[in-house]
């Protein structure tokens, strides 16, 4: 997988500038400075080969160590594993590697890129952390800056649902109950829903790479590139905001007023937090805006309602043309290009969510693959695909996976996915009235497998952005997340197995939180048929039946306008 040469001696000329700075070792994690999903530039695959969303590198003199979480271990073994010691966060974290070193050592860092609360929960306090303010990889990689310009630009009321006033207001209020004088918001995402922006500055998500500064007084200090605002200073409601460069953040520090400042734990770098406790007190607490973002209003589930039938129509026409095509002459690749072909279709359609994932057999086990033509496997009749894809719409993001068989799957197969069937229908028929936390909706997901001794190592769902990022919080299914469920949150319903070298199964719809008579509970936004070949309907009792035959007949009510006549009756057939 992803061969690329030279690691060998990249990490050589890295362990060279040791001596330089005085240090033993060197720690790169996967963000930049943005603290975005998706890294520009990605230093920790330059540095390690490995390409998944989340990632640390630890490099001492003697030893190379990669940590990632449980969605990643199979893919950074695959990827990495030649070079470097693969270790499963939360099981064992570089604390506890450094923890069996005798000798205090020096650790290098780059400041812009941890925030002081991720660089203390990953390493402690035994050893001597050095700030450098050059990045190492970057100077010994010899990759080139995009030049590029990627515009901000503007989302009218009628698309987002409400103004930026009011929302600026909303967290105001916030910031004056907790004594705030001035919040510095770090992460781009809450930017741009803050300002009803977007921009494209990631490759999956409309993000524009920038930060602001609110003050009490109403004043909005505006930091990022210079050509990429172009187009937004012209419009009126910008002319009150005062726009700044990235480093000029220490200058507009030294002239605000105020005692208390408010900085978000997760994003706001070491770099900036240390300008701004030049001046002020900190409050180190969540930005509120992500929050406040997750709640979605009605124009916004509207819009995602639209972008999913779109998405619904491209998913189930592909699924009639894999299901209909003789699969001798598919590979992974081809899949995922004739995926992205059936959404392009759609004028809507702007680019995919997030890399396509189409891992057949064993390659559906890695639980965020991606193909290349190192890894390319063609398809066989006896062997499952995963496909996991989403795209973003005018005005929508979307994910959704579907299992795929092209053979009469064996019973043991048949059993698993059923039981993954079981737990996705468990989560999406929830009383959220009862059960109002992720944690405990995750252990709904899980019982099935556990009933039969299996799990997955990924949670149950993340939660989703109205024409943003794909993962965004703070809601979650997951084992540790306890945020309270609320309406208009939308989030993904995704429980899986994966053995592996052998096969992966995954069942994922995006869900958001209804309320109805008073009562919430969760509907559907994914509008595409499950694999009804995989399922052991004994398995499935009166209720779960009723489910599916409700579900396959909405996305039948919703998208049947859109097909042609074959595809319509075997949609039809499914019911």
């Amino acid at each position: 997988m992803d061969k690329i040469p030279k690691k060998n001696q990249m990490i050589k000329k890295l362990k060279k500038l040791f001596l330089n700075y005085n240090i033993d070792g060197y720690l790169i994690p996967k963000n930049d400075e943005f603290f975005s999903e998706f890294a520009s530039p990605d230093r920790l695959k330059t540095i390690s080969n490995f390409s998944g969303s989340y990632g640390l590198a630890l490099i001492l003199k003697n030893q190379n160590h990669l940590f990632v979480d449980g969605r990643y271990t199979l893919q950074a073994k695959k990827q990495s594993g030649n070079k470097f010691q693969i270790h499963q966060i939360p099981f064992t974290g570089p604390q506890k590697i450094l923890s069996r070193k005798d000798k205090i050592l020096s650790l290098g860092f780059d400041p812009k890129l941890f925030t002081n609360y991720k660089l203390n929960r990953l390493v402690g306090k035994k050893h001597k952390l050095i700030p450098i303010h050059e990045n190492l990889v970057d100077k010994i990689s010899l990759s080139k800056k995009n030049k590029n310009i990627n515009y901000f630009y503007i989302l009218s009321q009628k698309i987002t649902g409400n103004t930026t006033k009011r929302k600026i207001d909303e967290l105001l209020k916030i910031l004056k109950k907790r004594k705030i004088d001035n919040i510095f918001i770090s992460a781009p995402e809450n930017v741009a829903w803050l300002l009803n922006l977007r921009g494209g500055d990631n490759p999956n998500a409309p993000i524009p790479n920038c930060k602001i500064i609110i003050t009490n007084k109403k004043e909005i200090y505006f930091f990022s590139g210079f050509h990429e605002i172009a187009n937004i200073k012209k419009k009126n409601f910008y002319n009150k905001f005062k726009f700044y460069r990235l480093n000029n953040l220490f200058e507009i520090i030294t002239k605000l007023d105020g005692k208390y400042f408010c900085v978000d734990n997760n994003t706001c770098s070491i770099f900036n937090e240390n300008i701004i406790k030049s001046k002020f007190i900190i409050k180190n607490v969540n930005d509120p805006c992500y929050f406040l973002k997750s709640i979605k209003n009605k124009v916004e589930i509207k819009n995602m309602k639209q972008a999913h039938i779109y998405d619904g129509v491209a998913l189930t026409k592909f699924l009639y043309w894999i299901k209909k095509t003789n699969i001798k002459n598919l590979d992974e690749i081809k899949v995922e290009k004739k995926l992205e072909s059936f959404r392009k279709k759609n004028k809507k359609y702007l680019y995919p969510s997030f890399n396509t994932i189409a891992g057949s057999g064993p390659n559906g086990a890695i639980i965020h693959y991606r193909a290349n033509k190192y890894s390319n496997r063609s398809l066989k009749k006896n062997e499952l695909l995963l496909c996991d894809s989403g795209g973003q719409y005018k005005y929508g993001t979307t994910d959704v996976t579907r299992t795929i068989c092209f053979s009469k799957p064996s019973k043991l197969i048949k059993n698993i996915f059923t039981r993954v069937l079981k737990g996705h229908i468990s989560v999406a028929t929830t009383n959220l009235n009862k059960i109002k936390k992720g944690s405990e909706i995750d252990k709904r997901a899980r019982k099935w497998l556990r009933d039969i001794n299996l799990d997955y190592a990924h949670g149950t769902g993340h939660g989703v952005g109205f024409f943003l990022n794909v993962h965004e919080g703070p809601q979650s299914i997951s084992k540790y997340n306890n945020v309270t469920l609320k309406k208009g949150m939308i989030l993904s319903n995704e429980p899986g197995y994966y053995k592996e070298n052998k096969f992966g199964i995954r069942i994922e719809n995006l869900i958001y939180v209804s309320e109805e008579n008073n009562k919430l509970k969760f509907k559907n936004l994914t509008m595409a048929p499950i694999e009804k070949e995989l399922i052991n309907f004994s398995l499935l009792n009166k209720e779960e039946k009723n489910y599916l035959f409700k579900y396959n007949l909405e996305i039948y009510s919703n998208i049947s306008k859109y097909l042609n006549k074959k595809e319509k009756i075997w949609l039809q057939n499914l019911i």
